[in-house]
C-alpha cells in the first residue's frame, strides 16, 4: 500500500452497531453503540468538522472486535446530531458533548463506568486533554495526530497560506461571527484545500483528508465545511496546558512528518502529564488511516488492553 493510499474501510459495522442518542445541552447528540463484551469501552469522535463514520469507523470496528464496546457521536450542530444552527464548532460545547458522551457510556449495558476511555484525533484530541483534566471520570485517554497548541497550529498553518487569502478567511470570519450574533445562517468555507483557496486549512497534508477519509466515497451526507468562525478561535485554544492535571494514563499518537497539528506541543503535554505516554508513527497528519494504520491500531489495542483490563476505578481527584 503506497503512502498515499486509504486502509480499507471495514464493512462490518453495520451489522455490529446500533443507534443511539443521549442528551447534551438544548440538543440529542446521536451515536453508534457497538456493544462490548469485555467491561471496557471507548468513547470516540472525529476531529473538527469530521462526522462519526469517516473519522471512526474504522478504529472503532477493530477496538469493537478486540471486545471493547465503543460509543462513537457525532457533536451537536455537525452530522446526524441536533443543535443549530449548522456545521458551528463551539469549543465550549464540544467540550460538554465529550462529558456528557462519557457520562452516558458509564451507563450502557456491560460497561463497568470505572473503564471508560476516549479516543479522537486532530482537534478533538485537544478537547480530550481538557476534558480529562476537569475530573471526567476517565480511565484512559487516546490523543492521535493531535492539535493541543492553537498558536503553534496556526504558525504552522501561516507558512502553507498566501497573506491575501488569510485577510480574506479572517474577514469572512468576522462576518461570519457578527452574522451569528444577528441569526443569520453561517457562512461556510471548505475544511480543507490547496494553498490559495479559501479554505480553514491548506497544509500539504490536509488538502488530501477528505479523500483520506471518505475513501470509496460511501459517507456521502459528511458535509465537508464548517462555519468560517472557526477560524477566529482555533488560534487561541491551548488545552495542552491542562496535561499536567490529566492523571489518567494519556497516550499521544504522534506523527514524525505532520505538517498540520506540530508534534511538539504533543509531545511536550505528554511529558508534563503523570502518566503520558507517545507512540511515533512514521508519515503525515493522517498516516494512522494510511500505511501506519496496522501500526496504529496495535499501539492503542495494547494501550487500552494495559490500562482497561479488570475493574479500575477512575481518577476523578
Amino acid at each position: 500500500m503506497s503512502a498515499t493510499q486509504p486502509a480499507r474501510s471495514s464493512t462490518r459495522e453495520s451489522t455490529a452497531r446500533r443507534e443511539v442518542r443521549f442528551a447534551s445541552g438544548d440538543a440529542n447528540c446521536v451515536a453508534w453503540h457497538y456493544p462490548g463484551s469485555n467491561g471496557g469501552c471507548v468513547v470516540m469522535a472525529g476531529g473538527l468538522g469530521v462526522t462519526k463514520e469517516p473519522g471512526t469507523d474504522r478504529f472503532a470496528a477493530r477496538f469493537h472486535d478486540a471486545g471493547f464496546t465503543v460509543l462513537a457521536f457525532d457533536h451537536r450542530h455537525f452530522g446526524a446530531s441536533g443543535g443549530r444552527p449548522r456545521q458551528v464548532a463551539r469549543i465550549g460545547e464540544q467540550l460538554a458533548d465529550w462529558r456528557n458522551a462519557i457520562a452516558f457510556a458509564g451507563t450502557l449495558p456491560g460497561v463497568d463506568p470505572g473503564r471508560v476511555a476516549a479516543w479522537s484525533f486532530s482537534a478533538s484530541a485537544g478537547h480530550l486533554v481538557r476534558v480529562a483534566a476537569r475530573g471526567a471520570g476517565l480511565a484512559a485517554v487516546i490523543g492521535q495526530s493531535p492539535s493541543v497548541d492553537g498558536p503553534a497550529t496556526t504558525r504552522n498553518a501561516v507558512r502553507h497560506q498566501r497573506p491575501p487569502v488569510m485577510l480574506r478567511m479572517i474577514g469572512r470570519g468576522l462576518l461570519d461571527a457578527l452574522g451569528g450574533l444577528l441569526g443569520r445562517e453561517p457562512l461556510l468555507v471548505p475544511l480543507a484545500g490547496p494553498p490559495g483557496t479559501l479554505a480553514l486549512l491548506t497544509t500539504p497534508d490536509a488538502v488530501d483528508g477528505g479523500r483520506i477519509l471518505d475513501p470509496d466515497g460511501r459517507y456521502p451526507r459528511w458535509q465537508q465545511a464548517i462555519a468560517a468562525r472557526a477560524a477566529l478561535t482555533a488560534g487561541s485554544y491551548r488545552p495542552g496546558r491542562d496535561a499536567a492535571r490529566v492523571r489518567c494514563p494519556l497516550l499521544m499518537v504522534v506523527c514524525d512528518d505532520d505538517r498540520t497539528a506540530p508534534i511538539g506541543p504533543a509531545v511536550r503535554a505528554a511529558r508534563r502529564a503523570p502518566r503520558g505516554e507517545v507512540l511515533h508513527l512514521p508519515g503525515g497528519h493522517y498516516a494512522p488511516f494510511l500505511d501506519a494504520h496496522e501500526q496504529a491500531v496495535e499501539g492503542e489495542l495494547a494501550f487500552l488492553r494495559r490500562h482497561l483490563a479488570g475493574t479500575v476505578r477512575p481518577i476523578t481527584g
